[in-house]
């Protein structure tokens, strides 16, 4: 199911704008969520509701699941007074998962079985982590098609980042035993046919265990989709992240001749050569210290404030 073939969330007597100037495609973590405390500060909530109220469209494309969306995104947008009949939507688990949501509440939740990782693997890496992990990270309950382990609030970042190496060169191994091919960054692991179907991709406080289908650029295009069955074609769009593999938002946007502008909230990691503009938070005056949801709320204020919302 694609999903222009699954209806939003409607919303009777609401006409967002039909060509909007904006569009905002946001990563979660880093540039809305703290990836220190994983919660929203009220004030990007706030310009959030804000845009959306003003007619921008507002879609989330995360790793993260739809249960994370709906208690730290949507119901403290829903609490700081959506528009009756806004949609804001929501692509989660990289394109896998995605539902839309309004100030009434969410619509249904759709998942892309195809794109799940195997039960019985899954399985496995829960039981690995209660006994060899628990320590530092725990396993993600709420996800429908990846495979996600989570550090702990408490662990100190140094100590997580060294504890995950040992966790996903366990998990690479155990992909072997279940006779699945998978890459994590440069290391290529195929299956006996040669093959390679699964992506171990770890972030600064996460590992995701993924099909190598799933990706912010197939989000994207669940965006796109998701528009256009509103009758909404925007006029440029601005994707907002905090890691390399952000960028495919844009690059997809681009590739299929979208007028888009990247923003990294943390630029540190080097930005690449692209064929787009790539914003970071000088582009605004403030300083390279200012990165993550600093920066990201910083970009939101900026439009907010442009737009006289």
């Amino acid at each position: 199911m694609t999903a222009s073939e699954s209806p939003a969330v409607s919303a009777p007597g609401i006409h967002a704008p039909a060509m909007p100037p904006l569009a905002l495609l946001l990563d979660v973590d880093g540039p809305v969520a703290s990836p220190v405390t994983r919660d929203v500060k009220r004030e990007i909530i706030d310009d959030l509701v804000a845009l959306a109220a003003a007619g921008i469209p507002v879609v989330f494309n995360t790793g993260r699941s739809d249960a994370f969306i709906r208690e730290q995104v949507m119901e403290p947008m829903i609490a700081a007074g959506i528009p009756a009949g806004t949609i804001i939507h929501a692509i989660c688990e990289k394109g896998a998962v995605w539902f839309s949501y309004t100030a009434a509440g969410p619509g249904p939740v759709h998942v892309d079985r195809e794109l799940a990782v195997p039960a019985a693997y899954g399985d496995d890496i829960r039981r690995m982590v209660a006994e060899d992990y628990a320590g530092h990270m725990f396993f993600d309950e709420t996800k429908r098609a990846m495979v996600s382990v989570e550090q702990h609030i408490e662990v100190p970042s140094a100590d997580y980042l060294a504890e995950q190496k040992l966790f996903d060169a366990d998990a690479m191994e155990l992909m072997a035993r279940h006779g699945l091919g998978v890459v994590r960054l440069d290391h290529h692991a195929p299956n006996s046919d040669d093959e390679v179907d699964y992506r171990v991709d770890p972030t600064i406080i996460s590992t995701d265990i993924e099909s190598v289908r799933l990706g912010k650029d197939l989000g994207a295009s669940r965006a796109v989709e998701l528009l256009a069955a509103q009758g909404i074609t925007p006029a440029a769009w601005r994707t907002v992240g905090d890691s390399r593999t952000d960028y495919a938002m844009a690059d997809w946007l681009h590739h299929n001749d979208h007028a888009v502008k990247h923003v990294d909230v943390r630029p540190a990691d080097g930005i690449p050569e692209k064929p787009y503009p790539v914003l970071t938070a000088g582009d605004l005056g403030l300083e390279a210290s200012v990165i993550h949801d600093d920066a990201g709320g910083a970009f939101l204020r900026s439009w907010r404030e442009a737009l006289g919302a």
